[in-house]
């Protein structure tokens, strides 16, 4: 009988640990996508090589949080709540390390960036920036502290990430037009707008995640009115 409780001793240590690389993983991802584009908005290519080198310790993070998540599934059998934590968290990695590739997407255009001359447009990006850093970072707390609320809020607050992208992506497409000496700075710049909205979705998904674990719900592809529907 004393086996038992160690059993599951060992069962909520490795979900406390698989937690816990989650969140370090979040952090890193979360730094690596600050230093891409604070490198970018003040010509700092230290700070974008510091966002390439970093994204190494996130796929880092996302194999070894897989093998701990197999490693319980297959161990201990976790069924409810416990299943959807393991399941949930996987997803959640994924998602964090896409959010890493992103900003390693714009540390790379940064750089080349910084070969040319500088142009304010740049600075366009920031609000952007701004919007996609606020939802992951929101997307992460609702994971720590099990806020569903605080999930379901990145929905309304992805579509507006997105209204910017559009009328940012709008901008830099007129400037081009009229400013065609400087073409390849405003791809780039479009192509760094596109990266961050995808952050944006990316935090939406965990958000999705934090739901699905704690309120055994799917709402992917529907949002919270898929609560309301189950009610």
């Amino acid at each position: 009988m004393a086996e038992i409780p160690h059993t599951l001793s060992q069962f909520e240590d490795g979900l406390k640990n698989t937690k816990q690389s989650i969140l370090l993983m979040g952090s890193t991802a979360g730094e690596n996508l600050t230093n891409a584009v604070q490198g970018l908005l003040t010509r700092d290519e230290g700070l974008c090589r510091s966002a390439i080198k970093e994204d190494k310790a996130v796929n880092d993070y996302e194999r070894e949080i897989g093998e701990e998540g197999m490693e319980i599934l297959t161990r201990f059998n976790p069924l409810a709540t416990d299943l959807r934590s393991v399941v949930g968290a996987m997803k959640i990695a994924t998602n964090l390390e896409r959010v890493s590739d992103e900003a390693e997407n714009i540390a790379r255009r940064a750089i080349k960036l910084m070969k040319k001359s500088e142009l304010q447009e740049v600075r366009w990006l920031e609000p952007v920036f701004r919007l996609a850093d606020d939802l992951l970072l929101d997307s992460l707390r609702s994971y720590s502290e099990g806020d569903v609320d605080l999930a379901l809020t990145l929905y309304d607050r992805d579509q507006k990430l997105d209204e910017l992208h559009k009328r940012t992506i709008k901008k830099l497409t007129c400037s081009m037009e009229s400013d065609v000496e400087n073409l390849r700075i405003y791809l780039h710049c479009i192509f760094m707008v596109r990266c961050l909205e995808r952050i944006g979705d990316h935090a939406v998904n965990i958000g999705e995640e934090v739901v699905y674990i704690h309120r055994a719900a799917d709402i992917r592809h529907i949002g919270p009115d898929a609560l309301t529907e189950e009610e």
